[in-house]
């Protein structure tokens, strides 16, 4: 461990602008004259630069944090081994050539790149459930346990779920049919992106050195002017979803650095009789093209948990079901250059073009005397301006991306085995446009009569 890595319970963030004017913020403190000299700015501007550099990022939670996520990620991966050895039939494929790849991984200090897996979704036991496949002697180990997103109304609507979920590896996911602070840019994807990465998060093609800007929230100088405060720019181990609430940001810290992330890219559960998928979307592509470096892809197919837990399943409704047969198939690490090399180097040009197009509007406007917001700012990675969000080519980049995964996870199913080939239309985002008709919270889909649950 190096020297400049701390516990949380030993972190100091960096001062704020008032502290640094004042001279009692931590970092001025300790700084040489020089620095103390400087405006509150420019010390601000200091504190953030060493928080980029990951002077300050803190090795791992306090204690109490890691106990809570051994023993809830540990009894949880108990549970779910004997309920699908115990209780089911269970068939898993690649299992060995996925444990290699965790043992690998094992050292967190050691690990070059994160690890992402994608899967359909076909029952809300899918997760933590499936993960029963792994041997008990991975289930303690939480540093190399997966990370997921979960919705936020559901398993953080209290104090006490979100304690349960967030000691459980779980980060908050907005859902927009049930909050406007859902979307592909909410903060927990950012987080998702940033575990999977290196730190520091500076995103590559913009300056950490640029001049500073107004958070609206927290009426520091920061390097992003976004509307929902970010640890790495007011130097909290906490982030907000909403502006209002807080919860712990697990990307801060240093142990977390290219960590496991899983997704469900369809976005809800679909139980189609050919367990067939629907569109992937597109935050699988944000975790697979923002990330730094380019995460191991490793795809996976689930198929029997819909028995478990279908969603048309009478009283008990709350029981899940025994004596079913499961199918878990892990598939081979993603050939990242051929299958998503060349639409990372299309990323990187956008975001090169971007970032030149905001340099030359800037140049212009000054050139004219002018007074400018200076647009090309320090950008975290997962924090986007406008252009790289909404821009035509960013969306088809993101579009083609989570094609190409869709494609990747279906190469399980049908390795595996029994299942009739994919329906071509079922990978487009229009075909599954909602139905403006209907307004139950359950109901049948028109396009393959799976059952839609809207809660």
């Amino acid at each position: 461990m190096s020297s400049n890595m701390t516990s949380s319970a030993e972190y100091k963030p960096p001062a704020t602008a008032a502290d640094a004017a004042t001279g009692s913020g931590t970092t001025a403190s300790s700084s040489s004259s020089s620095s103390t000299m400087a405006s509150p700015q420019q010390q601000q501007q200091h504190q953030i630069h060493n928080q980029l550099s990951g002077a300050q990022a803190p090795h791992s939670p306090n204690l109490p944090s890691r106990i809570a996520s051994v023993m809830i990620m540990g009894l949880t991966g108990v549970i779910s081994r004997a309920f699908l050895y115990g209780f089911n039939d269970i068939e898993v494929k690649g299992l060995d050539r996925f444990k290699q790849l965790l043992d690998s991984r094992e050292d967190a200090e050691r690990r070059e790149r994160g690890l992402l897996t994608v899967s359909n979704h076909i029952s809300v036991l899918d997760d933590p459930v499936v993960w029963g496949v792994l041997p008990l002697s991975y289930a303690f180990n939480p540093n190399n346990l997966r990370w997921t997103l979960a919705a936020h109304d559901i398993c953080f609507a209290n104090p006490t779920f979100s304690a349960f979920f967030t000691a459980g590896q779980v980060l908050p996911c907005h859902r927009l049919k049930h909050s406007p602070h859902g979307g592909l840019f909410q903060p927990s994807l950012t987080q998702a992106i940033r575990l999977l990465s290196s730190q520091p998060f500076v995103q590559p093609g913009f300056s950490p050195n640029a001049p500073l800007v107004t958070s609206p929230i927290t009426s520091l100088p920061t390097p992003s002017a976004v509307d929902i405060p970010d640890p790495f720019t007011i130097g909290t181990l906490t982030y907000s979803t909403t502006g209002l609430d807080s919860h712990p940001a697990p990307s801060i810290y240093t142990s977390n650095r290219h960590s496991w992330v899983h997704v469900f890219p369809e976005g809800l559960v679909h139980q189609h009789p050919q367990v067939d998928l629907r569109y992937f979307k597109w935050g699988v592509a944000r975790l697979i093209l923002e990330s730094e470096p380019a995460p191991d892809v490793v795809p996976m197919f689930i198929d029997g948990t819909q028995q478990v837990m279908n969603e048309e399943r009478g009283f008990p409704r709350f029981l899940p079901r025994i004596g079913k047969k499961i199918r878990v198939a892990f598939g081979e690490v993603v050939d990242y250059e051929s299958t998503f090399g060349d639409l990372r180097r299309r990323w990187r040009r956008e975001v090169e073009r971007v970032r030149q197009q905001e340099e030359e509007a800037e140049a212009a406007a000054k050139s004219k005397g002018e007074m400018v917001e200076t647009k090309t700012k320090p950008r975290l990675l997962g924090d986007l301006p406008e252009q790289l969000k909404y821009s035509e080519e960013a969306q088809q980049i993101r579009i083609e991306c989570a094609r190409r995964m869709r494609e990747q996870v279906l190469k399980v199913r049908r390795e595996l085995g029994g299942y009739e080939e994919s329906d071509p239309s079922f990978g487009e985002a229009g075909t599954w446009a909602p139905d403006e008709k209907v307004k139950a919270k359950k109901y049948k889909s028109r396009v393959d009569g799976s059952e839609i649950n809207q809660d």
